[in-house]
Parts: structure tokens; sequence; C-alpha cells
């Protein structure tokens, strides 16, 4: 009978020694404590002696230290979430209006379930100290909890023992939304640090999207303390953060375009985040921790919201909660989200291709930056009038570089043109052009959705699929948006040009030629709705500057307008000034250098 308690012992004891790896890792960290079970069903549960050790261990609540690990749904018409009885947690949450694709060995697209949450290396737990245990408390992912259905909608599940210790969850599913309402209550837990549990969420972000590079450059962990508002960790490195005494009022582990998000009524009191970003090779994306710590002996109101990053609906949960939705922060975010977002889903509630939407976008921005563009042009066409001089000036000064830089400039001078004047239009119309880049792979709106041969504006589009690998980012697919793209920028790149003088710097010209072959690599293997809109954008400004140059501009008034321009006195001072002085200053420098040189010798 010792032999055979004793063995029983050893077995309780190598279980408790050699905890699931989450588990463990939660205790390394402080995160949490006590132990896996794996192994305890093979305890019989009616043997005395099996009890008494069970309760050495599990204290009140050995009575939910074996069992079944049982599925238990609740459903509406947005979402499918399956919960277990082990640990008394969510195991996965299908979202039903949302597909993922998957390639075949062709490279054919497969539609599948989208599901969060699902990862068996996932941990979502509480240690409940027990003092007097030989462990001092356990984990409720190691705990078999009783499942009762309140309603259709409502779950619980309740683990302990008839004294009145005891863990309660109950989950109540929303009819008409993503949002699923989490209670938690306790009784009885002594020895409580503070008064607190601590919960322990560890989540793997899944690769959820085709284009894994760009999902993994947008999903991340963000939070938001009551006292900072939302921050995020780091999405290209391992990162971590102390909360210490700050409240914090929600914790989100996120996706390109979906998140898992716990919100506290009142607030969790005080924690830690940490993340781990995953290398190309592994499975998932990154690794999102997370301790939070809830008020024991009482009930704790909480809430998730595990869907799609929609902004109208996130907003009506909490404006800050949309800060998850990578559209940038400062100008650009604020530029993304109150001026293109709001524009965009005004057409897209009128049209139903989003490729149309986006030629529309396109329009309307090029409407709205058209002074600006003409302005350009019009001086370009002021510095084109001037070219036959500008020539025989390099045929003058010929060999004289700097002679002829600074003839260049008495001439715009003479005849009041702005060299740079073509230049800060384009600069102007910046950040415009950054804010698009952060907004179409960061819109759900354009998941999926297909335009012409692309499949998914929110990922590459695919023309070709090569049989070997192009490197520098360029993928083992053609973008033809993207060849497209370069294509026009070279065309633009010329009629934009051809009446500039580079004679100063000449490989301006050429860096102007070679910059769309050095960016294929990049957006071949970027959102198609970008390049999309940039082929479209592209388009338009040929359009533009054949129309503006050939047909608004009168050529003759030019030329009046700089001759009238020459005969007027000309006021001292100026950049234009500033910068012909300099220019003799260095021709001087370079004379007297000349000069000296010729003495030595």
């Amino acid at each position: 009978e010792l032999a055979a308690q004793q063995q029983m012992r050893d077995s309780l004891a190598a279980i408790q020694e050699q905890p699931s790896e989450e588990l463990a890792v939660m205790q390394e960290r402080s995160f949490s404590g006590g132990a896996g079970v794996e192994g305890m069903e093979q305890l019989v549960e009616g043997d005395s002696a099996s009890m008494t050790l069970l309760k050495s261990v599990y204290g009140p609540f050995a009575g939910s230290a074996t069992g079944e690990a049982k599925a238990v749904v609740l459903e509406n018409e947005w979402m499918k979430i399956t919960f277990s009885t082990r640990g008394g947690r969510i195991t996965e949450a299908m979202l039903k209006k949302h597909s993922k694709i998957i390639l075949d060995s062709a490279g054919n697209e497969i539609k599948i379930p989208l599901v969060l949450l699902e990862d068996p290396k996932n941990a979502f737990s509480y240690f409940l100290p027990l003092p007097g245990t030989e462990k001092g408390g356990i984990a409720t992912q190691s705990l078999f909890f009783d499942v009762s259905k309140k309603t259709d909608n409502s779950i619980s599940f309740v683990a302990g023992d008839k004294s009145g210790v005891y863990f309660e969850q109950t989950y109540t599913i929303n009819p008409d939304n993503y949002l699923l309402d989490y209670e938690i209550s306790s009784n009885g837990l002594t020895g409580v640090p503070e008064g607190n549990l601590d919960l322990t969420w560890i989540n793997y972000l899944d690769k959820i999207e085709i284009n894994n590079k760009v999902e993994q450059t947008y999903g991340g962990l963000y939070f938001k303390t009551t006292e900072d508002g939302v921050d995020y960790l780091s999405k290209r490195a391992d990162d971590e953060e102390q909360f210490d005494e700050s409240k914090v009022e929600w914790v989100s582990n996120s996706n390109q375009f979906f998140n898992s998000t716990l919100f506290a009524a009142n607030g969790f009191l005080g924690g830690a985040t940490a993340i781990e970003v995953m290398g190309n090779d592994a499975r998932d994306l990154k690794k999102c921790e997370a301790t939070l710590k809830v008020p024991a002996n009482t009930s704790f109101g909480m809430q998730w919201y595990i869907g799609p990053n929609e902004f109208k609906r996130m907003k009506a949960i909490d404006p800050d909660f949309t800060d998850v939705i990578p559209f940038g922060s400062s100008i650009l975010g604020t530029i993304n989200r109150w001026i293109i977002r709001p524009v965009f889903t005004f057409l897209a509630s009128l049209i139903g291709s989003m490729g149309v939407v986006i030629l529309i976008l396109t329009l309307i921005v090029k409407m709205v930056l058209y002074p600006l563009t003409y302005k350009m042009l019009y001086s370009q066409s002021k510095m084109g009038a001037l070219k036959p001089q500008i020539e025989g000036l390099k045929d003058k000064f010929k060999g004289d570089q700097q002679a002829q830089q600074m003839e260049t400039m008495k001439l715009y001078r003479e005849f009041g043109v702005n060299p740079l004047g073509g230049c800060m239009p384009m600069l102007l119309q910046m950040p415009i052009w950054i804010a698009l880049y952060r907004f179409f792979p960061a819109s759900i709106e354009f998941r999926q959705a297909s335009f012409l041969w692309a499949t998914d504006l929110s990922s590459y589009d695919v023309f070709l699929r090569l049989p070997f690998e192009v490197p520098l980012g360029f993928g083992s697919h053609v973008s033809l948006f993207t060849m497209l793209w370069a294509l026009t920028t070279l065309i633009y790149t010329y009629y934009n040009t051809k009446d500039m003088d580079m004679s100063a710097n000449p490989a301006m010209k050429y860096m102007q030629y070679v910059m769309p072959i050095f960016f294929l690599g990049f957006f071949n293997s970027y959102a198609s709705g970008l390049t999309c809109y940039l082929l479209f954008s592209n388009i338009i400004n040929i359009a533009q500057t054949l129309i503006t140059k050939n047909v608004i501009i009168d050529q003759n008034k030019i030329r009046e307008e700089l001759d009238a321009y020459k005969k007027k006195p000309k006021k001292k001072g100026g950049f234009q000034e500033r910068l012909e002085n300099a220019l003799k200053e260095q021709q001087r420098i370079a004379a007297d250098r000349e000069a000296g040189k010729g003495k030595k010798k």
C-alpha cells in the first residue's frame, strides 16, 4: 500500500514538474503559476489515496483536477466561438463573414474558414493562490470546469467544491456583432496578494493573409492605459512593457485586418505585456503575451471583441480603439482617418467595385491638387521658353561648368523664372502620397476585393508566377499593376522633364529614370490597391501634362510675359541673386586655385 501511494505521489510530482510549455513560461516570468495536468486522467477518481494526493496539490479544486475536455459552442450570425471545459477558455473563434485564402501546389487560391485564437500553444489562465498546497496555487487552465448553459446566448464554467470555494467564468455572446460579454467571479480564495489574481493571456498570431511579409509589419500588440492612452509594442523586434500600478483599459492582439481584444469595464489593475517576433519560416507571425491583475473574491466584468478592423464598428466601442488600425501616426494618420477614409467610405457606398472607387478617389485627389500641378507645369513652360538661350550659353561657355551655371542663373533672374518652381508643388503633395501608402494595406474594405486581374487589392496581384525567387523583395511572381506603373512613370518622367535644364547635375536626369526600376522589387510585393492607384495617378498626370502644356497654357503669352518682365527694373537681393553671388565666389576660388597651381609650376 505504501509503495502504491508513493508511486501515485511520484506521478503527481512528475506532472507538476513537467508543466506545459506555455504555463512554464508564465511561471518563469512571474506571469502566473501552477502546472499542467497531462496524464492526470490516469489517476482513479474514486480512490481515496488519489484524492488525498490531489487535495495536497489542488486543495478545494481537487474535484476539478480530473475529467474530460469537452467542446462547447456559442454562435450568432457573425461568429462561432468554441470553448473547452478544460480551463473554461476560448479555443477558437470562427468569423463567418470572412475567409482565409491559401495557395495549393499549383498556385491556385483556395478559401477556408477564418479562425482566430485557435493555436494549441495559446494560453488563457488565472493563477489561484492556495496556501497549504504543495505548489502554493494552481492555474485555471489545468482545471476541468463544470459547464451549464444559462440561456441560448450565455454559458457558465464553474470549478471548485461544496465548501464555497469556487471560480466561475460566464460568457454571453451578443446577437448582432462581434462582442462577447465575459465575467469572472470567485469566492473563498485566501492568501491572495493585494487581493488580486494574475490573468495570463498568451496568443500566437497566425498567418492569415497571402502576403505574410506585409502582414507581419502591420500586426502587433496594442494597449490603452488610463494615464497615457493608446500605445503599442514594437512591430519589428521583441519588446515588452510594464504597467506597474497603471490601470489598463484594454489589450489588443491584432493581425493586419483582424484583432482579438479584451476590455475591462473598470480597468485591469496593472500588469505587463511582451511580444516576440517570429522568423519568416515560422508557422506564426508573432507571440503576444499579457499579464493583467483582476480582483479576487468578487465579480469582475470584461468584454471580448473578436473581429475585423472595421473603423465604424470599433469607434462605436471606443474612439481610441480605432488606433489599432495601422493608418499611421501624427499627420499621416490624421489624413487617413479623417480625410481619405470618409471620402473612400462615401464612394464605396455608391459604387460596388473597389477598383472603380480607387479610380474616382484618384481623380478627386488630382482635382484637388491641380492648382499646384498647374503652377509646376507653368514654371516648366517658362523654363522651356528659355531653352534656346540656355543652349546658347552652353555653347558659349563650353567646358566651363561654373560659368554656365552662373550665366543661367542670371538669365533666370533677368526673365523672372524660378528654377525651383516645378519642385515645390511636388513636395507639397508628398504627405498625401505617403498617407495613401499606409491607407491601402490597412483598410479591410480592400481585403479580397477583386479588380481586373487582381483578386485581392490588399495584397499583390499575380499576373505571372515564376519558378524561382527573385531577390531584393521582388518575390516569385510578377505584378502587372507594378509593371504598368513603372512604364507609365518613365513616360511621365519624359514629358515632365524634357523642358527642364539639368546641365548643372546631369546625373539627376538619369536618376529619375532609374528610380522606377529600383522600386520594382518593393512595389511588386506590395498592396495592389496602391500600385493600382499609382498607375491611375500616372495616367492622369500624363494627360494633365499634355493637355495643360499644349492646350491650356498659351506658349506665345509665356514668351510675352518673359519679355515684359525683362524690361522691368530689377530689385536687388533675392534668392537667385544670392545664388548667383555664391556661384561667382566659387568661380573666383577656382580661378585663384588654378593661378596658384600655375605659379608652382
